[in-house]
C-alpha cells in the first residue's frame, strides 16, 4: 500500500472544482502519486507529516512551450540584438547560427541544466519541443520532471543569404520522414516511466510546414488524444509571408486547413490580425476562441525585443485558453507570470486588466487544459500530487497577505522550498535532489565555449560571436 504524507501548510491554494481558493491553515494528504484529501483538518493516519505552517502550498507550475535542448545557450548572446530588416526578430540570423554552432554534447548539457532550472523554479510539467528526444526521456526519470515530448519536424527551413530578405528551402520528403520518426518515437516512449513522460505531435512552424504535413500531423494527434503544437504568428516576416502565399493570416490559414481544435496549442500567436505590428484587420482572436484552442504565451522572449501581446486581457476576454511557456532563458514560469501581467497592464493602460490570479490560472489550470489533463494544475482530491511549497517568510515573500500576488510580483526561484512531482520529492530546501550543480554548470559553460568560436562558419556574412552580439562593454586594454 502506498505511503501517506500529510502536509500542514499555513496557506494552501486549493481547487474547489471551479477555481482556486486560499485555504488558511489547511491539510493536504498524498497517497502515492495522488492527492487524497484537502481540508482544514485531517483525522486519519499518515505515515509521514510535513509541518509547513510557515509555508505556502500551491499546485506545480506548467510550461507549455519550451526548448530545453538549446535555450540555456541563448544566454549572453541573443539579448539586445536584432536586425530591423526583420522587425528585430532573432529568428532569422541569431537563432540559426546558435543552433548550427551548438554540438550534441552541449545540447545534452542544456537538457540537464534546463530540467534542474525548471524544477527549482516550481515547474513540475514542461512541454518540450526539440530533437533530443531520447535523452530528454532518460533525464526526465532521473530528475523527476513531468515531460511532454514533441519530436519536431518540418517540410522546409528559412534562411537569409544577405541579411535583407528571408527565403524558404523546401523538401517535403524530409517533413514526411520527420513525421514518421515522430510517430515511431511516440510509439516507443509515450507513457514512459510510469506515465511521467508522454509524447505529442509538434510540427515546427506554420511557415515551414506544408498543408498536407499539418493535416496529417493533426490526424496523428487526434488519434492519440494528444496535443498538436505549432509555432504560429511569431514574427512580422512570417505573417507577411503567409499573406503573400495564401492571402490569409497564419491563423486564418490554419483554420481553413481544419487543424485548429481543443488539442491545438499554438506557440505565441502574438503577431496577428488586429495587432499594431501587422496593420491588418482583426479577426484572428475570434477564430482562436471559436476553435477552442490554446495559446502558449511566452511573454519574455518578445518583451526583450520590444514586442508585447495585444493583449493577454483581450485573448482571455474572448474566451481563449491562454497558458504560459518559457521558450528561452531564463526558463522561469514565475517570470512568465510577471511579464504576462505587467505587459498586459501596459498595453491596456489599466492595472486591473490582467491580475496575479489571471496569470497564475494560466500557469496552472490553463496549462492543464492545454494538455487535456484535469488532474494537473490544481490541489484537489483525486488530482496528481504535483506540488510546490514556497517560503512565506523571505526577502521576497514578506509581508504576506496574498500569496498569489507575492508569488507573481515578488518571488524568485529562491523562494521555492520543496517540490513534489507525482508524490516524489524532487526539490528539498531549494536544492534539486538529482542535480550535480557543479557538473551541470561546468558542462553548460564548456558547451558555450565550444559554440561561440564556431558561429562564424554558419553566419551568412561570416561574422563571429562578438560581431553578431558585441559585449556590453569593451574589453579592458
Amino acid at each position: 500500500m502506498a505511503r501517506r504524507l500529510a502536509i500542514r501548510a499555513g496557506w494552501v491554494v486549493a481547487f474547489d472544482g471551479r477555481q482556486h481558493r486560499i485555504l488558511r491553515d489547511g491539510v493536504v494528504v498524498l497517497e502515492g502519486d495522488r492527492i487524497v484529501h484537502v481540508g482544514r483538518t485531517y483525522e486519519g493516519a499518515a505515515d509521514e507529516g510535513v509541518d509547513a505552517r510557515d509555508r505556502v502550498l500551491t499546485p506545480g507550475l506548467i510550461s507549455t512551450h519550451a526548448h530545453i535542448g538549446g535555450s540555456p545557450l541563448d544566454r549572453s548572446f541573443i539579448e539586445d540584438r536584432g536586425n530591423p530588416q526583420f522587425w528585430y526578430s532573432g529568428l532569422f540570423e541569431m537563432l540559426p547560427v546558435r543552433g548550427e554552432a551548438q554540438d550534441e554534447e552541449a545540447g545534452r548539457a542544456c537538457v540537464d541544466f534546463s530540467m534542474a532550472e525548471l524544477l527549482r523554479g516550481g515547474v513540475t510539467t514542461v512541454m518540450e519541443i526539440g530533437g533530443l528526444g531520447e535523452y530528454v526521456v532518460e533525464r526526465a526519470a532521473h530528475y523527476g520532471l513531468r515531460v511532454y515530448m514533441g519530436l519536431t519536424f518540418r517540410s522546409g527551413r528559412w534562411l537569409t543569404r544577405d541579411g535583407r530578405r528571408v527565403v524558404w528551402e523546401w523538401n517535403e520528403e524530409d517533413g514526411r520522414r520527420g513525421l514518421r520518426r515522430a510517430q515511431e518515437f511516440f510509439d516507443k516512449h509515450d507513457g514512459a516511466h510510469g506515465g511521467l513522460v508522454r509524447c505529442y505531435f509538434s510540427p515546427a512552424q506554420v511557415d515551414t510546414c506544408s498543408a498536407d504535413l499539418l493535416r496529417e500531423a493533426k490526424r496523428h494527434a487526434d488519434a492519440a488524444d494528444r496535443p498538436f503544437t505549432l509555432h504560429t504568428s511569431q514574427s512580422v516576416v512570417e505573417f507577411n509571408e503567409m499573406l503573400q502565399r495564401h492571402g490569409k493570416t497564419p491563423v486564418a490559414w490554419l483554420d481553413e486547413l481544419g487543424v485548429l481544435g481543443s488539442n491545438t496549442v499554438l506557440g505565441h500567436a502574438i503577431i496577428i490580425g488586429g495587432s499594431s505590428w501587422t496593420n491588418y484587420p482583426a479577426g484572428d482572436v475570434g477564430l482562436l476562441a471559436e476553435a477552442g484552442c490554446t495559446v502558449a504565451h511566452a511573454p519574455w522572449v518578445f518583451a526583450r525585443r520590444g514586442v508585447v501581446m495585444e493583449s493577454f486581457a483581450l485573448y482571455r476576454a474572448a474566451g481563449i485558453n491562454v497558458a504560459l511557456g518559457t521558450d528561452t532563458n531564463p526558463q522561469s514560469v514565475i517570470e512568465a507570470m510577471r511579464w504576462a501581467a505587467v505587459c498586459s497592464k501596459i498595453v491596456e493602460r489599466n492595472t486591473q486588466a490582467t491580475t496575479a490570479a489571471d496569470v497564475f490560472d494560466a500557469a496552472t489550470l490553463g496549462g492543464a487544459r492545454a494538455l487535456g489533463r484535469d488532474d494537473l494544475g490544481r490541489i484537489a482530491a483525486g488530482a496528481t500530487a504535483d506540488l510546490v511549497l514556497w517560503k512565506a517568510s523571505s526577502w521576497n515573500m514578506t509581508p504576506l497577505r496574498d500569496p498569489i500576488k507575492n508569488i507573481v510580483y515578488n518571488a524568485t526561484a529562491e523562494d521555492v522550498d520543496r517540490v513534489w512531482v507525482g508524490g516524489r520529492l524532487v526539490v528539498d530546501g531549494g536544492r534539486v535532489l538529482a542535480a550535480d550543480e557543479r557538473a551541470i554548470l561546468a558542462a553548460l559553460q564548456a558547451g558555450g565555449e565550444r559554440m561561440w568560436p564556431r558561429m562564424k562558419q554558419f553566419d551568412w556574412a561570416s561574422r563571429d560571436a562578438d560581431e553578431l552580439s558585441p559585449l556590453s562593454y569593451p574589453e579592458w586594454e
